[in-house]
């Protein structure tokens, strides 16, 4: 009879058991299902309003002076380095000559108010063309991101514009230096390396190109096309941008700490810098190979309540891993070393260039510990691949917004939590986009950087 009883006891048992493992996935599930913070409108039901007044009613009132433009003075009286910059001010000799005078003075602005830049502090780097409106809003997110008075921030331009450059000095909430890409196409729109007449269309056939002479018949990419300047400037950019940081200006020479790569039209979190400190203690502790931090990504839904916490360590892709980048001195002094493969890879894509040194000349290949739940979006739907017919829309702003007010309270984390990703074999590099196969640009490309090599 005990018997019995003590089996009918343990069934009940295993019973209780299976039937709250159950009820748990259940509830595991629901909860997962109501807290997924970035869904299309059509999935959570709700209306996103993208219209300028809403956007606007999402930022503080003491940072709408960002996003509203202000008429110039143009009088005599007024004209300075940091107000004349726009085509319709200067031509181009007296461009080259601001850009020159720009570029040796090297003026922090707001240095007397937040002092000099110090080794734990953070340097941002944001590369800008001429797509003014993504920037207001990147400006107004790094104005709400905690701590932001410690960092230096740099915008290096290659277009330049005086609206852009007053909206770049009104920054009053950290110091600001300014640097100017010297070879763009703007001050060189009719020699390269911007479009030279002589120069060969871009789908002329070799054969034809060598018969009309035309400058560049002989370096077709491998695809057979010859270069388009508007494609081969940002790769330049982006390598001008980084030689000039690290080994030119003055105000970088002793600095060791971390560097962050964004672009015009990126948008952070508020808890961006935090994270990435979070993120710098980790990979000291947990992961001593990484040698890049990625505070973005390409994930269509993010969930903040679960995934907040959570970054993983894995190799480097340009694809996935190009968005909010991180990494110091030491790891920039091994990737320059590697010009040769970043120059001479026929593919005019800076970070598919950057994944060609990761690949085949770094000791140690770039390893990167990336955010699940992103700091740093991508809000521009307009720009070097992309050419819609509406590049004004605010609905993607819109929704970074909403993501980020819905994940409020799961910003922050107290700690991280790491996972790692295995790799079995090696992956292969796919052939390049091409467009790079001008040896002009591998000259100019080289230029940039092997005086520090």
């Amino acid at each position: 009879m005990s018997s019995r009883r003590s089996l009918l006891v343990r069934r009940r048992g295993i019973s209780w058991l299976r039937n709250s493992v159950l009820l748990f996935i259940v509830v595991f599930v629901w909860l997962q299902l109501n807290f997924l913070s970035l869904r299309n409108s059509s999935d959570t039901g709700q209306e996103i309003n993208d219209s300028y007044a809403a956007i606007l009613s999402m930022v503080p009132s003491l940072l709408h002076k960002f996003l509203t433009p202000r008429p110039f003075n143009r009088s005599l009286s007024n004209l300075t380095i940091g107000n004349l910059f726009s085509k319709s001010s200067l031509n181009i000799s007296e461009m080259k000559y601001f850009i020159n005078r720009y570029n040796k003075e090297q003026t922090v602005i707001n240095e007397n108010i937040f002092g000099p830049l110090q080794n734990d502090s953070i340097v941002i780097v944001v590369q800008v063309h001429d797509r003014i409106n993504y920037l207001r809003h990147l400006i107004v997110s790094l104005a709400q991101v905690t701590d932001i008075a410690q960092v230096l921030l740099i915008f290096s331009h290659d277009f330049y514009d005086e609206e852009i450059n007053g909206l770049v000095q009104s920054i009053d909430f950290c110091k600001v230096i300014q640097i100017f890409y010297p070879f763009s196409i703007q001050t060189h729109p009719n020699e390269f390396p911007g479009e030279d007449p002589k120069d060969c269309p871009r789908n002329m056939k070799k054969e034809l190109a060598v018969a009309r002479k035309c400058k560049n018949a002989m370096y077709p990419d491998h695809y057979g096309h010859y270069r388009e300047a508007k494609f081969t400037q940002t790769k330049h950019h982006w390598w001008w941008k980084a030689n000039r940081v690290f080994n030119e200006l003055e105000i970088m020479k002793n600095y060791t700490g971390l560097v962050v790569l964004l672009e015009e039209d990126h948008y952070v979190a508020e808890d961006f810098l935090y994270v990435l400190k979070k993120m710098e203690q980790a990979s000291k502790d947990s992961c001593r190979y990484c040698n890049m931090l990625s505070l973005g990504n390409y994930l269509k839904t993010y969930n903040y309540y679960s995934d907040s916490r959570k970054v993983e360590v894995t190799p480097w892709i340009s694809s996935k891993h190009n968005m909010g980048m991180v990494f110091n001195r030491s790891t920039w002094v091994e990737i320059v070393g590697c010009a040769e493969f970043f120059c001479k890879y026929d593919d005019y894509n800076w970070d598919w260039s950057l994944q060609q040194v990761s690949q085949n000349c770094l000791k140690h290949k770039l390893h990167t510990m990336v955010v699940r739940a992103p700091r740093v979006f991508h809000i521009g739907e307009c720009g070097v691949h992309h050419n819609k017919s509406n590049c004004l829309s605010t609905a993607i702003i819109s929704k970074v917004q909403q993501v980020l007010k819905s994940a409020k309270k799961y910003l922050y984390p107290s700690y991280l939590t790491l996972s790692y990703t295995t790799v079995l074999k090696k992956a292969k590099l796919r052939k390049g986009n091409g467009g790079w196969g001008d040896k002009r640009d591998h000259i100019l490309c080289l230029a940039m950087a092997l005086k520090y090599v």
